[in-house]
């Protein structure tokens, strides 16, 4: 096998040094690329990392395009989109993951497909902030660009304090996302699909007590088994997206199964930990099987 394939991620990050390691092993070429390294010259129809022009490769794979969300990581996706015209194969395809990180924009995506999610308002306006705090009696304000619960203020609404806090949100989130707590039962699932084929399913369970699950909090892995019907919510949620490789966020709560979202990159560690599946060696399978269809 001699095609190139480049790891769009963080140098030196597990996921993106395992991506990587599964290419060199299978085809001898390995090439991680930081984003913040890479400069796009339109003049010259050039993306180039390191004196390596991005668009003579066979395929792009994306780990991860900045550690943190942001409207700054869209323009990193926009600049992939030439080498995709140049004719590079993008796993995930940029248009697919820039729809994916504002949590807006997955969400309505999520809604307009008839998915079962939480309640959820969005709103400029600080009296209706306030009013869909009451109605939800508990809620977590969460920013468009987060990942891993970073930068959510969970509220109830009898908090003394309740409306200097939302204030206080609404001045770093002009736009509030504000989403009706959920009972977790201290855990909740990522479901793991590679080309829209349903992997895995492993449980984020709380060790600490925090209100979220995520590994970042405290979180453990563990194997879940999921019934044929919560595989299929999950694929349903996953399907408007056509993501290479991707994890959707469910939980169980006391009214039936809800999603969260759909990951943009998905979860490498929990689909090994979790579920003991090898999905950076997956995904160089299937990425190197299409790169040479």
């Amino acid at each position: 096998m001699s095609k190139r394939i480049g790891v769009i991620g963080t140098p030196g990050k597990w996921s993106t040094e395992a991506l990587a390691d599964a290419f060199e092993t299978r085809t001898g070429y390995r090439k991680v690329i930081d984003m913040a390294r890479v400069t796009l010259d339109l003049s010259k129809g050039q993306l180039l990392c390191d004196d390596v022009d991005l668009c003579t490769l066979d395929g792009l794979v994306l780990k991860k395009v900045s550690e943190t969300y942001s409207p700054h990581a869209l323009d990193r996706l926009e600049m992939l989109r030439v080498a995709e015209a140049r004719g590079v194969r993008v796993f995930s395809p940029a248009h697919s993951v820039i729809r994916l990180m504002d949590r807006l924009a997955c969400t309505v995506t999520l809604s307009n497909a008839g998915v079962p999610m939480p309640a959820t308002v969005i709103t400029e306006d600080l009296d209706a902030a306030q009013a869909a705090l009451t109605r939800f009696g508990a809620a977590v304000f969460k920013p468009l660009f987060s990942t891993k619960a970073r930068g959510m203020l969970l509220l109830q609404a009898d908090a003394p304090d309740a409306k200097a806090q939302i204030a206080g949100f609404k001045a770093e989130n002009p736009v509030m996302y504000i989403q009706q707590k959920a009972d977790l039962s201290g855990h909740d699932l990522g479901m793991v699909f590679l080309n829209g084929d349903y992997i895995c399913t492993y449980a984020r369970v709380s060790q600490t007590g925090s209100w979220n699950t995520t590994i970042h909090s405290g979180g453990k892995y563990e194997p879940f088994d999921p019934t044929p019907e919560l595989i299929e919510l999950g694929r349903r949620a996953q399907a408007p997206f056509g993501l290479t490789f991707t994890t959707v966020d469910i939980a169980m709560t006391p009214d039936g199964p809800i999603v969260f979202e759909v990951s943009a990159f998905g979860g490498y560690s929990g689909a090994l930990k979790g579920c003991g599946i090898d999905a950076a060696a997956k995904v160089a399978d299937h990425v190197l099987t299409e790169v040479s269809a």
